[in-house]
Formats: C-alpha cells, structure tokens, sequence
C-alpha cells in the first residue's frame, strides 16, 4: 500500500535520514520506532507532502507522492490522515464542532447532519459523553482521542500516529493502545504509528522499523524485534542509553 524507496532527506544542514526503504501493507499496523531525533516523523511528514525528500521514491497505493502538486496532496490527505503529536484541536469550538468541522468544509454536510456524523465518531472512539466539551479542558489522552475521531470523519485508507502516548497517564496510553487494536483493526484502516514507547509497540504491533543514526537498522516483525540480538536493538528495547548512543 505504502512504499519508501530509497528516502534520503537534509534538513538544516544535517543528514537526518539516509537511503531507507520500507513497504507496509494494507490493513496492517506498522510502528516507527528509536529514540528521539533519528527521524521517526519526519518518515510520516515526507508520506502526505509536509516534507519532500531530497532523494527516493514514497508511493501511496502505486501514486507517486513527491511529485504531487499541493491539490493532489489535499486528495491524498483525505486518505491518508495524521494525527499530531499535540492533538491540534480548536479550543474554541466544542469536540463535536472540531469532529464535525472537516464534514462541513470537505463533504458540504449541513451542520445539523455533521453534528449527527459526528458523534458517531466520537462513540466510536469512547468520547461521545464529552462532545459539547471545551477541548481545553480535557486532558492530553482525551483530546488525542477526538482528534482521532476527526481524522476518521474522512473515512482515510490509513491513519499517522506522531507519538500518540507521550504525555498520556499509563491508563489513557493502554485505552489508545485497545482502539488501535480493536475498531481501527475492524474499520481495516492501515494504521503507521511513530513511538518510543516500548510497551505499546509490543501490545500493538505487527511489524516494526527501527531508525538509528539515520538509518533503518531493523525490519520486521515484533517477534522478531523481542529476538534480535543487535545491541543498539536490545538496547532501545531494554531502556540502555549507552547503546543507543544516549550520553
């Protein structure tokens, strides 16, 4: 469904990724994973258009994305959603207006039947008691979890996760751990999640991607990423900074 060939990309000067290749397939839950600064969103900018890439090949479904011209990439969006690390919500709309928002502007709804969509997708994620909330007063778990409910109003073939559980309480990262594996996996969505939380990579994943130094030095399944013996692997796995180069 999803192919990087070959990406290559520089940004302020520095090196940040370096010839990766990566092919994900359709319906699967594929995780980034590596510690903080190897490039991990920079992959998932490079697939909708945010960043181009200084070299390579990224195809969406066979499509060419770096050649897209930006009302190409607003359709490519619509299939393919991200959801930001901070949520990225309007605080002064209501959950129901900010799910309901992307309805009224891309699919010409009336703002009584995007408001009834709407909370659709919020019982869909578990959020429905809170749709005439204020955003600014929920708390970082409970906003990821509407601005994935927005996401989904676009019905995207695939959904990015930039580091969905960083700032979340144990409890909200395993809630968002159970909708990724359940009424994601059910709605068929191929799901691309970026983290470093170990955790919920193995609860998760099916297969995972390591970066490191700009580099893929791991591909392949979660099994097989709990077996590897690579020491810079184990060390990410087991939280050894002086494996992965962490001073």
């Amino acid at each position: 469904m999803i192919d990087f060939d070959n990406i290559s990309i520089t940004l302020g000067g520095r090196r940040i990724l370096t010839d990766i290749s990566i092919s994900i397939l359709e319906g699967e839950i594929f995780c980034i994973v590596g510690r903080s600064g190897v490039g991990k969103s920079v992959m998932i900018k490079q697939l909708v258009g945010l960043l181009k890439p200084d070299a390579g090949s990224i195809r969406f479904e066979g499509e060419e994305v770096t050649t897209m011209t930006e009302r190409q990439l607003t359709g490519l969006r619509r299939k393919c959603g991200m959801v930001f690390q901070h949520a990225t919500l309007f605080d002064s709309m209501s959950c129901v207006e900010n799910v309901a928002l992307p309805l009224r502007k891309h699919l010409k709804l009336s703002a009584v039947r995007a408001r009834e969509r709407a909370l659709g997708y919020l019982a869909q994620v578990g959020v429905e008691h809170l749709a005439y909330r204020d955003p600014a007063t929920l708390g970082p778990g409970l906003r990821k979890l509407v601005a994935i409910a927005r996401t989904m109003t676009m019905e995207p073939r695939a959904i990015l996760f930039d580091e969905p559980t960083t700032g979340l309480d144990p409890l909200a990262a395993r809630k968002f751990d159970a909708l990724v594996t359940g009424s994601l996996v059910r709605s068929r969505v191929t799901q691309i999640v970026v983290s470093h939380d170990v955790r919920s990579i193995f609860d998760i994943a099916g297969r995972v991607a390591m970066l490191h130094e700009g580099r893929l030095r791991f591909l392949g399944t979660v099994q097989e990423l709990a077996q590897c013996t690579d020491s810079v692997v184990r060390g990410f796995i087991e939280g050894k900074p002086e494996e992965v180069g962490v001073q």
